[in-house]
């Protein structure tokens, strides 16, 4: 789960506890809340802040900034291949987050890792000429499906943005899904991350007990 920009991993799992009393755990699944580095933010006139990657402005019309883009999902891949290491099959991971994370888990999955299980982008969006279209319109594999949340009045990230990258991305092969919230802002809420929930378990199920 990739937190959004300024927050951290603890912050985003404190922020899911708080909506839901309690935190977001399965029997059978772990959940990792990992803290994007600090870097300085142009749309913040340069501060620092925890990014997963720089933009030029909040705004799905502009050229993503691919070099920083880039850089993390080299950065989250080392995250994925220990994972891997530790014996999860890249077909029982999930990746997503919410806002910019979201926007982070579609580059990471879409462009470099279309074995893993699925992704989620809550209240996230991609940019008009994304190097994630770019990438799909040269694939022939299957795809990981993507669950997609959105607030109708979020005021930061515009729902039209969301819904555009959900058009994208179906018409480019993937399995998308588009669960609207009327009258949420840039937030979460508790029948989303309860939606989310039932998705997750529904990619990833119990295994059944191999025989031995």
């Amino acid at each position: 789960f990739l937190c959004d920009v300024g927050d951290t991993g603890q912050g985003a799992r404190a922020w899911i506890k708080q909506i839901l009393n309690q935190d977001m755990t399965f029997q059978h699944i772990k959940v990792i809340y990992p803290t994007a580095p600090a870097r300085p933010y142009t749309p913040m006139k340069g501060a620092f802040s925890t990014v997963w990657f720089d933009r030029y402005k909040i705004s799905n019309d502009c050229p993503e900034h691919i070099e920083s883009i880039d850089s993390m999902c080299l950065g989250l891949t080392d995250l994925i291949n220990d994972e891997v290491k530790n014996g999860i099959a890249k077909n029982r991971i999930l990746i997503g987050g919410f806002s910019m994370g979201g926007g982070m888990a579609m580059h990471l999955a879409y462009r470099f890792h279309q074995d893993l299980a699925g992704v989620f982008a809550l209240s996230s969006f991609l940019n008009k000429d994304s190097a994630v279209y770019q990438a799909l319109k040269r694939n022939e594999s299957a795809l990981p499906e993507l669950f997609q949340c959105h607030g109708t009045s979020d005021e930061l990230v515009l729902y039209s943005w969301g819904e555009e990258t959900n058009k994208m991305l179906k018409s480019l092969g993937v399995s998308a899904s588009l669960h609207t919230f009327p009258n949420l802002n840039h937030e979460l809420n508790r029948t989303e991350i309860e939606k989310l929930k039932s998705w997750i378990v529904k990619k990833l199920p119990v295994e059944a007990e191999k025989a031995n």
